[in-house]
């Protein structure tokens, strides 16, 4: 299934996408995408339901509405960072030991296609293109061979960086991946069912039309299962968390000589079958 929240910021209702790429309407067998509604059992009872009965929502999504972060009431957003051996060389950094983890606040989250926030003051504003995979049953201490079946989902996610905020003002990573619309999640939740290996998933992202990031999920360091397993050695995951897991190069502070963004570009961001993004920056 391909889970969506559709309507205005705060307002945002819950959808599923159907084969013809029209969303339906599931209010009335969830309350939202996100939390306990993520629970195997809960997805096993929307996987029965037939689609072609549901309610369409009139237009295309994406087009003549608005899609929301297709999560919602997410109580962490775990990043995974130099996750790509390739990208950790072009930011002239070592592939860690162990995975590198920091954290982007919730109020980072955006829509896939709401605008895309340059901060007052930042010159580096970058792009990341990333897998995001959504937590549907809790644990901790979770065996890596069992670690595929706490997850509810995947989509794409754009770790928006600010360099300068991140590598230059001192302290964590986190002051220059967290500013407001720096997560946008989305455009859809794609069940785990359509995704059998999230270790073979091709990924992009384009800036004004130009291909800067060119990837696969199959080269990263550190893969999925084991992901899962090492975080639930320091923290319980919960229903509705998210993990960005890293990209691929092409970031604009891998490029000679740098590039970052700048008002009034087009940023699109793809992953096989997860969907694309699509954000128009604007300086704030």
């Amino acid at each position: 299934m391909k889970l969506v929240r559709y309507g205005a910021p705060g307002q945002e209702k819950p959808g599923l996408l159907d084969a013809a790429g029209r969303v339906r309407c599931l209010s009335e067998h969830l309350t939202d995408v996100g939390g306990l509604a993520l629970a195997p059992e809960t997805l096993a009872r929307l996987a029965l339901l037939e689609v072609e009965q549901l309610p369409t929502v009139p237009g295309v999504p994406q087009k003549d509405f608005r899609l929301g972060a297709c999560v919602s009431g997410v109580g962490k957003f775990i990043c995974i960072g130099l996750n790509y051996s390739d990208h950790a060389a072009e930011s002239g950094m070592q592939v860690p030991p162990e995975p590198v983890v920091f954290s982007k606040w919730t109020s980072a989250i955006t829509g896939p296609n709401d605008p895309l926030q340059i901060p007052p003051w930042s010159r580096k504003t970058d792009w990341e293109v990333e897998l995001g995979v959504v937590i549907g049953k809790g644990g901790r201490y979770i065996d890596e061979s069992d670690a595929l079946s706490h997850v509810a989902g995947y989509c794409v996610v754009n770790d928006v960086s600010e360099r300068e905020y991140q590598l230059e003002r001192g302290g964590t990573w986190d002051k220059g991946k967290g500013c407001d619309s720096f997560g946008p999640l989305g455009p859809w939740l794609v069940t785990t069912d359509e995704v059998p290996d999230p270790q073979a998933l091709s990924m992009w992202l384009d800036v004004d039309g130009k291909r800067f990031q060119n990837g696969s999920t199959a080269t990263m360091v550190y893969g999925v299962r084991f992901l899962i397993a090492y975080l639930s050695r320091f923290m319980s995951l919960q229903p509705g968390d998210v993990i960005s897991t890293g990209t691929p190069p092409g970031v604009g502070m891998g490029q000679k000589p740098p590039v970052y963004l700048r008002a009034g570009q087009t940023v699109c961001a793809g992953i096989d079958g997860l969907g694309i993004q699509t954000q128009i920056t604007i300086q704030v």
